[in-house]
């Protein structure tokens, strides 16, 4: 047993745990690869709440004069408080995956904020360092290509300080997630897509895996054209300002809508049966958690930052981001239904092996 494993999962009796070690024994203990891994998580939380808190306080530290931050009022003050104590849950996560508490946490109190940070976090890990060797390389270093104005938002240190806090978050939280939900349910998708045992809910689950593909494509068609230059369905403020950055981050977002489609549809009909299950479940988790959360984010940051009326979200914005956010939690059903037949088939089959050792 290697010595960076969760020995005592604290599961019920009769649980799978993954392990290999009987409940409760022998005494709960982490190793150091994941004791570094926490730590590293909780630290790199520590730029961005230090410096939400020193706007709050009332520091300009990292913003420039002309920025629009200096006009939030209290509407950016809460939204300061309510980021920051998003941030918090970080901590929360990285304690939750790795105490022996962490342990006896209900399934869903755990998974479901874990999808909401991968939604939010899995972006910026993929898009800022993708927007840095544009740049780089040239590519509009940051300046407006639809004539906007370059009034800058933020001072540029800030953005490589605070996105790479996230990007340490996201990879020290999905390496703690990942060896977690190895051990307490990593028998739920061993095997192979050919190994997949047709369900009475399966014709259910195609449905909903054409349901979510078909709505995929109107948020795919709008990163599309935006990715390619498009305006149509954009507000004047946001065309207008539009950068290098933003090309990037729109073709991110088309991207985690095929990956969405792909992983729903390859789950659902299983045409390439030599496939590991786990691969499409990684692709619905990673496409479906980014475009739900990311697409609801950018909705409210549109709603509250709608001052003048160029900058308010038009109507095929708004359809945009609440169709990825449809399409989002539709994967969120199928992958919940989906890991509860197999949880119930582990029990059964669990139940029928310790039958027979007793009547033998």
């Amino acid at each position: 047993m290697t010595a960076n494993r969760l020995i005592d999962t604290g599961a019920p009796p009769g649980e799978h745990t993954g392990t290999g070690a009987p409940p409760g024994e022998p005494p709960y203990r982490v190793g150091r690869a994941r004791s570094v891994l926490r730590v590293v998580a909780i630290a790199s939380c520590l730029p961005y709440v230090g410096l939400k808190t020193a706007w709050t306080a009332g520091s300009r530290l990292g913003i420039p004069d002309g920025s629009p931050l200096l006009d939030g009022g209290p509407a950016l003050a809460v939204a300061n408080g309510a980021t920051v104590l998003m941030d918090g849950a970080v901590v929360v996560l990285a304690l939750l995956l790795t105490r022996p508490w962490g342990l006896r946490v209900p399934a869903w109190l755990l998974v479901l904020p874990m999808w909401v940070a991968s939604g939010l976090l899995l972006p910026i890990m993929t898009a800022f360092p993708v927007q840095l060797v544009v740049r780089l390389l040239g590519g509009g270093a940051g300046r407006p290509v639809g004539g906007g104005s370059s009034e800058p938002f933020l001072d540029p240190w800030v953005f490589c300080v605070v996105y790479g806090g996230f990007i340490v978050q996201g990879l020290t939280l999905g390496t703690l997630f990942a060896l977690y939900a190895r051990e307490r349910w990593g028998h739920l998708w061993r095997g192979r897509l050919r190994d997949l045992p047709e369900t009475p809910t399966a014709p259910a689950l195609r449905a909903t895996a054409v349901a979510t593909a078909s709505a995929a494509l109107v948020p795919g068609v709008s990163h599309l054209l935006w990715a390619t230059g498009s305006t149509a369905g954009l507000e004047a403020g946001r065309a207008a300002d539009r950068t290098s950055d933003f090309y990037v981050l729109e073709a991110v977002g088309l991207l985690f809508v095929v990956v969405t489609a792909v992983g729903v549809l390859l789950l659902a009909f299983r045409r390439t049966g030599r496939l590991s299950l786990r691969l499409p479940l990684v692709l619905a988790w990673c496409g479906s958690a980014q475009m739900a959360c990311w697409g609801g984010w950018m909705s409210l940051a549109g709603l509250m930052g709608a001052g003048e009326a160029a900058d308010r979200p038009t109507a095929a914005t708004m359809v945009t981001y609440a169709v990825q956010m449809l399409a989002g939690a539709l994967v969120v059903t199928l992958g919940a239904n989906f890991f509860a037949e197999r949880a119930a088939a582990s029990a059964l089959s669990a139940r029928g092996t310790l039958d027979e050792s007793r009547g033998s």
